[in-house]
Order: structure tokens, then C-alpha cells, then sequence
């Protein structure tokens, strides 16, 4: 019997197996590269694939866009709204060829040529988002809704709509495409007529819809209403007036302004030429401006009635005086001239006639300084501060940098300038028996900033005066309105112009106010350069004023004060 050794069976438990677990070890590596290199395609390589998946449905956050708060006239009527339209925006990536033929359908009903749509798609090619049209009917949005086309999405916005068009257009001003205010009110109160956008967390579908609200992140807020002083009424009224104006004298513009007498609300204020802020398509800038707010002009004869009543309130003359004003009357080397030789006046005639010579002298009887006062206290030099964007202040010499003839020319309007709403301002101060009040387009209780510059007897003294002008022998027989007495000052202004002012451009200038015995409205009006053939503001402006101020002593049913109707007044008691 063979016996074996013990080294035989030391051989035969090391049995070499580094084979297999080279082999298993290759294995395990290769499953690891494949994974990491399955890694870098999906997370590098094809990584806009995957971002676009994930877009196509997932718990988001979305803006909740909020309402523009309401422009509203003194009655409440809507001057401004904003109502819910619909946006359409694009991912381009994620359109497919499939619904080239639905593109052409979308391209028809948003009536957008379908040449003109590929061109966009092919210029927008790989971008996520981008508009494709904004703010479109709803009806529109829901026929696009109904093709379902991939990568076709749908936003809720507002547009801003103005029901009364072109009647308040540079009053109100309007939005751009993102609702924000740009001109007029829309923008001066921006902060307060916009509302504040909200979020909300939702669930969007395989085609990017959203199908369910998770939650309210964050409210949105509307926006809060702005409640004017202006009424519609006598806005349009003024509007449809001012633009026969426009018309019949051929001027280059004009504006109107109409001030509640007793508070100085701003009741309306129109400009030409016009626009419609509903439709701006192919509007120049200087279309939008508002001229009654931004412009400024030298008053010209409508400034004498407060050179009269400063000196009556100042003491500096008697109310029985007369004056020279014969020929010419020359200050230095500087001559004032009158249209016609008036002869000797008194002071209503000095304003009847509107004669240079005459205010020029009574002008001179003060002193400077306190003459300046009184241009000051009537807001000339200052803005009239009713929040206006780019609202002018005009401008009034310092009375130490006065020659003598500065304060002369200042007496019949030249060397100050004003807007034709400053100028309707300073009218306050005679319509209510010399309390000036403080201009304003928001609606308030009563005015905090009213205050008095000429005694009571000294305002209604010169408002007499001034019933003298719309006589026959006056300036402005053709702004008399039936049934009424009326009080008012023309102004017929030569344009400055580099080197001096110019012979043939004129600015036609009416102020006036009814019923001149308890004045409740203001009335200014202001024609810059009519070619119609007339350019005196009593045959160009005070027609104009006479029209208004009819309509809105209608609107208003305010009592007639006339003497033809003094037994209409007795049998009403």
C-alpha cells in the first residue's frame, strides 16, 4: 500500500482561482463605466432633452398678474379700466413637425401670414420662451387653446382701454404692452394705480398646462382707483369745441382748460391736436403732449385786470381815475402804443379797450417789489403743483433784476409766461372774490391751500369791469352767453421768436368766467397760431368760450343771472 505524503494535499487546496476574479472584476468595472458614461450623456450630453421633459409637467411657481386700479371721472364714470386678455408665447424646442400644419392654422386665426411665422419661428429657433402675439381677444386664444399645439403657450394679462378715446387721451395719457404708465395720469400715479403681482405654486401637464393650484403663495393685489376732478360731460364738451377751433382757424394747436370757480377743481382740460390712446399706431411723441399742462405762453392783455386790482387793493390809485393815453407813450427809449388813439379813460374802459398806455401807466404807480408780490401770490414763476408729469412752471423776472420798461411790459403781458392752466388759476382770485384757490385733478373734500390776495370789495369791483368787455364796444362780444352775465379779458399775443416777435404769429388767448355776479366756472382758452384769416382771442378764442360755458352752466342747471331773465329769477322764489 502507497502511502501519500502531506505536500500532495497542501497541492491540491491551492488550486489557482485569480482567474475568475480578474474576470469579475472586469465585469463590476464595466457595469461602472457604463453607468458613469450613461451619467455624463444624460446629465451633459442630452441634458436640454431632459430639461425640456421636465418642463412639459412639474410643480411650479407662476405669477398671478393683478388689476390696474380704475381711472375714474368726479361721478365715477370709468375714464381708464383694464380687462383680462390672453398672451401667447412660444418654447421653441419643443415644437414638433407633426403640427406644422396646426401652425398654419394658429398663424390665420391670430391673422399673422404664415411666411411671416416661419421666418419668426426660424430667427427664434431654440429658445424656450419667447411671444409670439400679446394681449389678444380671449375668444382668439381659446380657437389657438383648441388646436393643441406642443410648445404653444397661453398667459393671462390686462390691457388698458380708455372708453372715452381721444376726448381725454392727453389728459389720461397710457400703459405700454406691460401695462405701466408711460404719459399723462397713468404715469404721474403709476404707484398708485398699479397693482402688486402675486405667486402661486400649481401643477402643469405632459404639455406644460397648468391643471391644478397647489397654493397661494402670495396674493396679488389690486391696484387702487384714482378718482379725477375731471367730468366727462364738460370734457367732451370742451373737446368737440376746441377742435372746431382747430379746424376753423387752421391753427398749429390750442388748449382749454374749465376750473370750478368756488374750489379750483380742474373740471377739464383738452388739448389739439388730439390722439386716441386706444390706438397709437404711427404717432409722432408730440402728439401725446398736453399742452394745457406743458406749455407756456405770454399771457399777453389777459394779465391787466390783476395789474387794475393791485393797484385798487394797494391803494396806489382812485377808482375815479382818468387817464391820458394819446398818441404814443414812450418809457425811455421804448414806446408803448395802443391799437386805436382811445383818448382819455377810465379805468373800466382801460380794460373795455384794453389799452397799453393806460395799464402801463396805472403799473408804474407801484412799487416793484410789491407789484412782483402780487404776480407771485397769482402763481405766475410757479407750477400750479396738480402732479402733472413735466407740468411747466413759466417764468417771472425777479423784480431786482428789473429795468424800468420790465415792469411796464409785464402790465400788458410780456416778459411772464404761463400755462393756460396757471393763467385760469390766477382768474380764481377775481371769481371768488379775491381768494386764489389751488388747482387740482384728484378729487378732495375742500382746498387746504385757498388763501386771500385782494379785498372782496377790490375783486368784485374789477370783475364789474370786466362784464365791460363782452359789451359791444368791448374786445369779446362773441363769448357772451344768453341768459347770463359774463365776465372776461381777451389777449392777443405776438410769438417770440430768435431776435424778438414775430408780425404774423399770434397766440389768441380768452379767459372768462359765469355767471359774473356769483362766478361758478373759469373758462381759459389759448390758440397758438391761427391762419384762418382772424387772430384776435375775442374773434378766434372767445366763441369757443362762449360755447363751453353754455353747456356746462347747462349741465349744472346754474341759475341764470342775466337782467333779461330777472323775471325767471323772481318767479322760481
Amino acid at each position: 500500500m502507497r502511502i501519500f505524503s502531506g505536500s500532495n494535499t497542501n497541492l491540491y487546496h491551492t488550486a489557482d482561482f485569480s482567474g475568475r476574479r480578474k474576470l469579475l472584476l472586469s465585469a463590476m468595472l464595466l457595469a461602472m463605466l457604463i453607468l458613469v458614461g450613461r451619467a455624463i450623456y444624460l446629465q451633459i450630453m442630452n441634458r436640454d432633452f431632459l430639461q425640456d421633459k421636465g418642463d412639459l409637467q412639474h410643480v411650479g411657481v407662476v405669477s398671478v398678474s393683478a388689476y390696474r386700479g380704475q381711472i375714474q371721472d368726479r361721478s365715477g364714470e370709468p375714464l381708464a379700466i383694464s380687462t383680462p386678455v390672453q398672451s401667447i408665447w412660444i418654447n421653441t424646442r419643443q415644437l414638433k413637425d407633426a403640427d406644422r400644419e396646426k401652425l398654419g392654422q394658429m398663424a390665420q386665426i391670430l391673422s399673422i401670414p404664415e411666411k411671416e411665422l416661419q421666418a419668426f419661428l426660424v430667427k427664434e429657433a431654440g429658445k424656450r420662451f419667447v411671444y409670439l402675439k400679446r394681449q389678444i381677444n380671449p375668444d382668439l386664444a381659446e380657437k389657438v387653446k383648441a388646436l393643441d399645439i406642443t410648445g404653444v403657450y397661453f398667459e393671462r394679462e390686462f390691457k388698458r382701454f380708455y372708453p372715452a378715446g381721444a376726448v381725454s387721451g392727453h389728459l389720461l395719457g397710457f400703459t405700454d404692452i406691460d401695462d405701466v404708465g408711460q404719459e399723462g395720469m397713468e404715469h404721474g400715479y403709476e404707484q398708485i394705480l398699479r397693482g402688486k403681482i402675486g405667486k402661486k405654486r400649481v401643477i402643469k401637464d405632459g404639455k406644460g398646462q397648468i391643471i391644478q393650484d397647489v397654493e397661494n403663495i402670495e396674493a396679488a393685489e389690486a391696484g387702487r382707483d384714482l378718482v379725477l376732478t375731471i367730468d366727462e360731460r364738460i370734457q367732451y364738451l370742451a373737446y368737440r369745441e376746441l377742435q372746431n377751433v382747430m379746424v376753423q382757424n387752421k391753427a398749429h394747436s390750442a388748449s382749454l382748460v374749465v376750473l370750478d370757480a368756488k374750489n379750483g377743481d380742474v373740471l377739464a382740460c383738452v388739448s389739439q391736436p388730439a390722439f386716441n390712446p386706444n390706438n397709437r399706431k404711427e404717432l409722432s411723441s408730440n402728439r401725446y403732449r398736453n399742452r394745457a399742462m406743458m406749455d407756456s405762453f405770454e399771457p399777453g392783455s389777459t394779465v391787466k385786470p390783476f395789474v387794475l386790482a393791485a393797484a385798487l387793493n394797494g391803494g396806489y390809485v382812485h377808482p375815479d381815475l382818468m387817464i391820458e393815453t394819446h398818441g404814443v407813450y414812450y418809457m425811455g427809449r421804448y414806446p408803448i402804443k395802443d391799437v386805436h388813439n382811445y383818448g382819455t379813460l377810465d379805468l373800466t374802459h382801460v380794460l373795455q379797450k384794453s389799452s397799453n398806455i393806460a395799464i402801463a401807466k396805472i403799473a408804474m404807480t407801484m412799487p416793484p417789489e410789491y407789484f412782483w408780490n402780487v404776480y407771485s401770490q397769482l402763481g405766475f414763476g410757479s407750477s400750479a403743483g396738480v402732479g402733472f408729469p413735466g407740468e411747466a412752471s413759466g417764468a417771472l423776472l425777479d423784480y431786482q433784476g428789473w429795468h424800468e420798461f420790465d415792469q411796464a411790459a409785464l402790465s400788458f403781458g410780456y416778459g411772464v409766461s404761463t400755462s393756460i392752466l396757471q393763467l385760469a388759476r390766477a382768474y380764481t382770485a377775481l371769481a371768488d372774490d379775491g381768494v386764489i384757490h389751488s388747482v387740482t385733478l384728484l378729487k378732495r373734500d375742500e382746498d387746504p391751500d385757498a388763501k386771500r390776495i385782494f379785498k372782496p370789495e377790490t375783486a368784485r369791483k374789477v370783475r364789474e369791469m370786466l362784464e365791460h368787455v363782452i359789451s359791444k364796444e368791448g374786445t369779446a362780444y362773441q363769448a357772451r352767453v344768453e341768459g347770463y352775465r359774463v365776465a372776461g379779458k381777451t389777449g392777443t399775443v405776438k410769438k417770440a421768436t430768435a431776435g424778438g416777435y414775430a408780425d404774423d404769429k399770434y397766440f389768441s388767448v380768452f379767459v372768462g368766467m359765469a355767471p359774473a355776479s356769483n362766478p361758478r366756472f373759469i373758462i381759459a382758452i389759448v390758440v397758438d397760431e391761427p391762419t384762418g384769416g382772424q387772430y384776435y382771442g375775442g374773434l378766434v378764442a372767445a366763441p369757443a368760450f362762449s360755447k363751453v360755458m353754455a353747456g356746462a352752466l347747462r349741465v349744472y342747471g346754474v341759475e341764470p343771472d342775466g337782467m333779461d331773465n330777472m323775471h325767471l329769477l323772481l318767479s322760481r322764489r
